[in-house]
């Protein structure tokens, strides 16, 4: 998203520094503590994996920025696991969506397919860490055109 010029404050839950699944230590723009609303919010992601999806979903703020979103008609974005809590807050209710295998029960209303990416509306799922590139090329295009979308994959040699 950056190398598309989007500007990204990314937000780590319990702290900056966030370890993933796989012990990977990535150190966040900001603490969710620290995260002020924005009024030029124009999309929430949400990343997925175990045990992060539900640190994010027991997040109280990560839920009021999911429903901001919502509420200014923004997109709200989420891949592997995580489509799990836009379900479970009965967000996916009459939409395509697509998760990681075996939470699809977590779609609650959802039509749930077997593809890599799904955008329907402003809600935008992807199954997993093999579709982060056709992901990030939805999330780009959603924000500044699928040309721009395509410019990025070109580059990166997608």
């Amino acid at each position: 998203m950056r190398r598309a010029g989007i500007e990204v404050t990314t937000v780590g839950v319990g702290g900056e520094m966030v370890t993933g699944a796989h012990g990977i230590a990535v150190k966040a723009d900001v603490c969710e503590c620290r995260l002020q609303a924005a009024d030029d919010l124009e999309m929430v992601v949400l990343p997925g994996g175990m045990p992060g999806t539900l640190n994010l979903k027991a997040s109280e703020k990560v839920n009021e920025f999911i429903d901001l979103a919502i509420d200014k008609g923004a997109f709200v974005a989420a891949i592997c696991a995580a489509p799990s809590i836009l379900g479970e807050k009965g967000l996916l209710k009459g939409k395509m969506a697509v998760c990681y295998p075996g939470f699809e029960d977590k779609l609650l209303g959802a039509a749930v397919f077997e593809a890599d990416v799904i955008c329907d509306g402003n809600i935008i799922t992807a199954r997993g860490a093999g579709a982060a590139v056709d992901f990030a090329a939805q999330l780009i295009g959603a924000l500044k055109g699928e040309e721009e979308a395509e410019r990025v994959l070109d580059a990166i040699l997608a």
